[in-house]
């Protein structure tokens, strides 16, 4: 079922209903009272950059190199799964020094990447409409501070919660004690991020999810969930 979005063109005009992608929502985001906003592939366009370490990786190992297609249907958390469906044998050598290798090189080229387009726009809307904005990321938080500050948009976000090591586990129990902490109703909250971990993520902290499929999973896996997705930010602005 499609629905019709209000997006931030209708906040000013309310009989100026939109509809746009693939599967829309039948609630405004001005009507929630935070957002929690994933990093990677949702807020700044990473994945070619994450394509491009990985086949350097892969080459080396006289293994398979990927496309971004490929990699978008085959990226899941823990990466521990992703790793293997690249071919990786963690006996011949353990993920933590295959992590290393990949995050070496990742965080020293971080800074190539940009924000996706109004992505600046989309967040000074949101704090201008009252509603507060959290960052949940796998990516270690240290690293992900950061990163965010050399953007300049850290001054949008009340928090910015990340895991503790850069493993890229998974961000459940960090989100269950993040939405505990802002006491609010679940229902009051939106998850945004653009892989089936986050639409995972909102179901075990009980919150609405809105799924971009512009970034590290294929609409088409994304398209399976029961959310709503669209296909960039630029269809909300």
């Amino acid at each position: 079922m499609k629905f019709a979005y209000i997006g931030f063109d209708s906040y000013n005009n309310s009989t100026n209903y939109l509809a746009r992608g693939e599967v829309m929502m039948n609630k405004k985001i001005y009507d929630y009272k935070h957002i929690i906003w994933d990093w990677n592939g949702t807020l700044v366009d990473d994945v070619w950059l994450v394509v491009e370490i990985m086949n350097k990786m892969l080459k080396k190992r006289h293994l398979p190199a990927i496309d971004s297609k490929k990699y978008r249907e085959i990226f899941d958390f823990p990466v521990t799964k992703y790793y293997l469906k690249l071919g990786f044998d963690f006996s011949r050598e353990p993920f933590e020094k295959l992590t290393v290798e990949f995050i070496s090189e990742y965080y020293e080229r971080f800074n190539e990447c940009r924000l996706f387009n109004h992505t600046e726009e989309f967040l000074k809307k949101i704090r201008d409409v009252g509603i507060s904005q959290s960052i949940l990321s796998a990516s270690k938080e240290d690293v992900l501070i950061e990163k965010i500050k050399y953007y300049g948009i850290e001054k949008n976000f009340c928090k910015i919660v990340g895991l503790e090591n850069h493993y890229a586990e998974s961000k459940i129990e960090k989100g269950k004690k993040w939405i505990v902490s802002l006491n609010l109703n679940p229902h009051e909250v939106l998850l945004i991020g653009d892989t089936v971990h986050d639409y995972i993520v909102s179901k075990h902290i009980r919150c609405d999810s809105l799924l971009i499929a512009s970034g590290h999973n294929s609409f088409e896996r994304l398209a399976k969930l029961d959310t709503d997705i669209i296909r960039s930010l630029d269809e909300i602005i």
